[in-house]
């Protein structure tokens, strides 16, 4: 009996976790290029009275033993990078990667970032930012004559400025792409940094080496659905409430038991 309260506990305990994951998915529906994220799980150790095969007479072995399992705990909070609906916005500075790969952001102190975020404005220098002013990489500077900004599929940036009929390539979007997208480390910001567990970089124009094409005036959206999200929550919600019954069960057959010489 004392076992199954702390069983019941580790149950509790990675429900709650698998709640906090939930709420951060469904707090981030509206979070342009948002990854949401699966909790994976994993029995604990076993404690075994009899082993499986061990033999129970010269001639005989047991067909299944006796296990007994110590919980549960959560092993991994995996990003899922299926990727999101698009959003037509109509701003020329709004791109959406229809594919595989990641814009790539240079933090202010020089490290490369990685993101879905196509959310792009231009600083006061011309360069082309991210919402928390971070240049683009590689960088792309606008004028201040120009007066159209073209993108195409493949990630050529393009100008119209005034008093000229002749669009002007100022420069090529580049996007990169890894062998284990899970294994980024999320830091906030709609940003991810390479770890070992995801593997080099590998950077292309769009459309080549695997690496999805661009849209102009679009946003993707985060992949978050909202009605799955309310199931899980659910579904954790009566695990959790399951395992405390445990712990109330446990409770009562101590009491039951502790009665006894009364």
């Amino acid at each position: 009996m004392f076992k199954s309260l702390w069983i019941a506990a580790t149950g509790m305990e990675a429900q709650q976790l698998y709640v906090d994951v939930i709420s951060n998915n469904l707090a981030n529906v509206n979070t342009v290029g948002f990854k949401k994220n699966r909790v994976d799980f994993e029995d604990l150790l076993y404690m075994g009275t009899k082993t499986p095969g061990a033999a129970s007479s010269p001639s005989t072995e047991v067909p299944t033993g006796v296990q007994i399992g110590q919980g549960v705990r959560p092993v991994a909070t995996q990003k899922q990078f299926s990727m999101g609906s698009l959003q037509r916005t109509e701003n020329p500075l709004d791109i959406a990667i229809e594919g595989d790969g990641f814009f790539q952001i240079i933090k202010p102190d020089g490290e490369t970032a990685y993101t879905r975020d196509g959310t792009l404005k231009v600083n006061s220098s011309g360069n082309l930012v991210n919402s928390n002013g971070y240049l683009l990489e590689p960088s792309i500077t606008i004028t201040e004559e120009t007066q159209k900004i073209n993108i195409s599929a493949d990630g050529i940036v393009s100008v119209l400025e005034g008093g000229s009929s002749t669009p002007v390539e100022i420069g090529n979007i580049e996007l990169a792409r890894f062998v284990n997208p899970t294994g980024l480390q999320a830091i906030g910001g709609n940003l991810f940094v390479r770890t070992e567990s995801s593997g080099e970089p590998v950077t292309g124009v769009p459309g080549d080496s695997s690496l999805g094409s661009v849209s102009q005036g679009f946003l993707e959206l985060s992949n978050v659905s909202v009605v799955e999200e309310m199931v899980n929550m659910i579904v954790a919600q009566r695990a959790y409430e399951v395992s405390s019954k445990s712990i109330k069960t446990a409770d009562d057959m101590l009491q039951m038991a502790a009665n006894l010489r009364r």
